[in-house]
């Protein structure tokens, strides 16, 4: 589990007006510190990528080929229908009580592929669903996941938890943890 404690402060710098330039400019740069930071002391060995696709951002592992966080800026309700023979094709390995959810809402417009991972079938219609749902009717908030996995476990794909955050310029942060334990 990271621990975030400037965000609070961070947050309330945020200008409500334009919320876009503090997140990017500050809130940003050091959720991916504190995720990385917490990431190491689970993983002997990590190559990090980051990228963009369909404007929501993505820490990668590449040696195991695994999702870090996942974080956009909310521009409302995505009204695009689901890709499902997409999804279909995206493995499910982990077991029946998973699914291939998504790190970032399909409601909020995140995609397939990078952008699916093993959750909890209790956690992606449990949860997760609340902030979702807010971050979806709260364009210019900022929506993030951050996974974790079992320590030193170099190939897992599994996430053995998840953070959701939803984080309004104006108000307290918003992050729920969810363990991946049946």
């Amino acid at each position: 589990m990271a621990e975030y404690p400037r965000l609070e402060g961070l947050l309330r710098a945020v200008n409500p007006r334009s919320p876009n330039a503090g997140f990017t400019n500050k809130i940003v740069p050091y959720l991916v510190e504190v995720w990385l930071d917490d990431y190491a002391r689970t993983s002997l060995k990590a190559d990090i990528v980051d990228t963009t696709v369909s404007g929501f951002s993505y820490l990668f592992d590449v040696i195991p080929g695994r999702l870090i966080a996942a974080w956009g800026i909310s521009e409302g309700r995505h009204g695009e229908p689901r890709d499902k023979a997409r999804m279909r094709g995206h493995p499910l390995s982990a077991g029946e009580l998973f699914h291939r959810g998504h790190a970032i809402p399909h409601t909020l417009g995140g995609p397939c592929d990078i952008n699916l991972v093993p959750q909890l079938g209790k956690i992606n219609i449990g949860p997760f669903r609340e902030l979702e749902r807010n971050a979806v009717a709260t364009p210019g908030s900022l929506y993030f996941t951050y996974w974790t996995y079992a320590r030193n476990d170099l190939a897992g794909q599994t996430p053995t938890g998840v953070e959701q955050g939803l984080l309004i310029s104006g108000h307290s942060p918003q992050i729920t943890i969810a363990p991946h334990s049946n």
